[in-house]
């Protein structure tokens, strides 16, 4: 029977998991953020999670603003880039098109503990504004062109009425965010009250956006006036 070299088996189990690391690290760095918050989470808190010494979580990102911003690119920037892809190549309706954008956005971002990014920025990016400025770069102001891009595109093509395209584009975010912020705050907490239930609030949001934006037909005819009554 022929022997094992176990070299030939350790290698690419290292190599396996060095490549991991990047990986695991991103992950416990968004866990603990949205437990703890940005400014209270430590680096070797991080690290540790991870399973990995200080020494080697430096050695990805030096330092834990690097650290946050790779967390921001790995699940927003990446995704806002592939949505743009997705935009440039659609052959559908720019209707279509948004409801793809949003839903995809909700299952990859809002579904997920990705979601809870938007909490951090909310609560504490006014005490971080270098982090602010980064996250108006990297997210806000891609995430505006290509929404807005959609919209204009329906526009162009006689679909969509001719709106403010910054502010539709805020009007079309702002449930998606909401919903992310509760649930990490009242969503999180044994209370009741009003219940939410994202993916029909997802539906009806995109509804009510699309009936809005989307050009409706000329009344054929006007009401007819209302009739003064005689004095007595």
């Amino acid at each position: 029977m022929a022997r094992t070299d176990p070299t030939a088996v350790a290698t690419p189990t290292r190599q396996r998991r060095k490549e991991a690391r990047p990986q695991e690290l991103l992950d416990a760095a968004l866990e603990l953020f949205v437990e703890k918050g940005f400014a209270a989470t430590r680096s070797e808190e991080v690290a540790a999670r991870a399973g990995v010494s200080k020494g080697t979580l430096y050695l990805y990102y030096p330092s834990k603003e690097e650290l946050f911003k790779a967390v921001v690119r790995h699940n927003l920037s990446a995704l806002i880039a592939e949505g743009t892809e997705i935009a440039e190549a659609f052959e559908g309706s720019s209707s279509e098109l948004l409801a793809v954008l949003i839903n995809t956005w909700w299952e990859r971002v809002g579904n997920t503990p990705a979601s809870g990014i938007f909490k951090i920025m909310v609560s504490e990016v006014r005490n971080f504004p270098e982090l602010a400025q980064f996250y108006v770069n990297e997210v806000i102001l891609p995430a505006h062109q290509l929404l807005g891009g959609c919209i204009e595109r329906g526009i162009r093509s006689g679909e969509f009425r001719d709106v403010p395209i910054d502010d539709a584009v805020h009007v079309l975010i702002a449930p998606t965010i909401f919903m992310c912020l509760n649930k990490h705050s009242f969503g999180a907490c044994p209370v009741r009250g009003p219940t939410m239930q994202p993916d029909t609030m997802l539906a009806t949001q995109l509804e009510l956006m699309l009936r809005g934006l989307e050009v409706r037909p000329v009344a054929a005819a006007k009401a007819a006036p209302i009739k003064k009554r005689k004095a007595a």
